[in-house]
């Protein structure tokens, strides 16, 4: 499917880039069960250029007003207070980001924060192979990309598109492992009766390129059509592998990991599982989401959110709105929870469909 990776470049790290907060710098930012919160996703768009089943729905969503939509000015005042408060880790989401016409500017002004240490983005590609030279010019350091098929008519039946945009996102994949960035990884929603018979075909990937591959369960989102039939738990996933490739060597993973990484004996990358729905991970957890609208999710899984950007235009606080927005966050993370509560509270919670969280 890609041609070989050039040797130059085989030395660059699939694995996790979270890190500790730098020695001498206080983590600020720490829940009730002392985890410390220095990972925060901002998602600059709700718009996106495809319409996969399991983000948006059938019917579409409506949009916010774009008054009420963060300014590129007011993502960059925040992601700076939380960078503050410990952040060193700052992924930029969507809807597809790559839509937003300022996301190279934000990169570069959010690579250059004092203690962030990387910058990062989620995307679907169709148009990264256009914008890529620009962002690693700007300072992006890893990318992740959401690809769910290799199958043209299948691209069109997940995606909503034509199948033909299958071409674009490969073309983006491969121009991502050719370049300086530190770490490439797909996304993978595994649907069963869709996707599920592709599974090592995603593997077979990982044969010659030093990327990584992550198997996400499918999770349940307001209009999404989740069902239990079209889930497959990661054990499953894990067996479906293994009756090919053998038995999977299991890695190390940092503590603040959401996915369990394997390697196949004899590949170059490796294979991850997201099993959000069967095994959760949240006794690590050092995320935080703000949303493009504004607000501060603590898990993507929860109801609660908490406006920022209404605190950030306050007028009455416009002398004193830095230490009264480090106040509601800080309040906001310790009212986070130990763990979302499983399948049914998850579905309970899913208020908003995924492509307005930000993914």
């Amino acid at each position: 499917m890609f041609r070989k990776f050039p040797s130059s470049l085989r030395a660059f790290s699939t694995q996790s880039f979270v890190k500790e907060i730098p020695t001498g710098k206080q983590a600020k930012l720490v829940d009730t069960f002392n985890r410390e919160h220095t990972y925060l996703r901002i998602s600059i768009a709700e718009r996106c250029n495809l319409r996969c089943q399991y983000c948006m729905p059938l019917e579409g969503v409506d949009l916010t007003p774009k008054p009420d939509l963060l300014t590129t000015s007011e993502i960059i005042q925040l992601a700076e207070i939380f960078a503050n408060q410990g952040v060193n880790k700052i992924r930029l989401t969507g809807g597809e980001p790559l839509i937003n016409k300022d996301l190279v500017y934000l990169v570069e002004k959010l690579k250059a924060l004092d203690g962030i240490e990387t910058v990062a983005l989620t995307t679907n590609a169709v148009t990264l192979s256009r914008h890529l030279p620009s962002l690693v010019s700007a300072g992006l350091d890893n990318v992740n990309i959401s690809l769910d098929t290799l199958v043209p008519q299948k691209f069109a039946f997940i995606g909503r598109r034509p199948a033909a945009t299958l071409q674009k996102v490969l073309k983006g994949v491969r121009e991502a492992i050719d370049s300086p960035l530190k770490s490439v990884k797909l996304n993978t929603v595994v649907m069963k009766g869709v996707n599920d018979d592709e599974i090592c075909d995603f593997v077979s990937l990982t044969k010659e390129d030093r990327i990584s591959v992550r198997f996400l369960e499918f999770m349940p989102f307001s209009g999404n059509a989740w069902s239990k039939h079209k889930f497959i738990p990661y054990q499953a996933q894990i067996s479906i592998i293994e009756e090919k490739f053998g038995k999977l060597n299991r890695q190390n993973d940092e503590q603040t990991s959401t996915s369990m990484n394997y390697t196949v004996e004899g590949h170059s990358g490796s294979i991850g599982f997201i099993s959000s729905m069967s095994r959760n991970f949240c006794g690590g957890c050092n995320r935080l989401r703000l949303t493009h609208d504004g607000n501060l999710k603590m898990c993507l899984f929860g109801e609660d959110e908490v406006s920022l950007r209404d605190t950030l235009r306050d007028p009455s606080l416009s002398h004193d709105n830095e230490n009264e927005l480090v106040n509601v966050i800080s309040a906001a993370v310790k009212r986070k929870k130990f763990s979302h509560g499983g399948e049914e509270e998850i579905k309970k919670g899913m208020k908003r469909p995924m492509i307005l969280i930000g993914g």
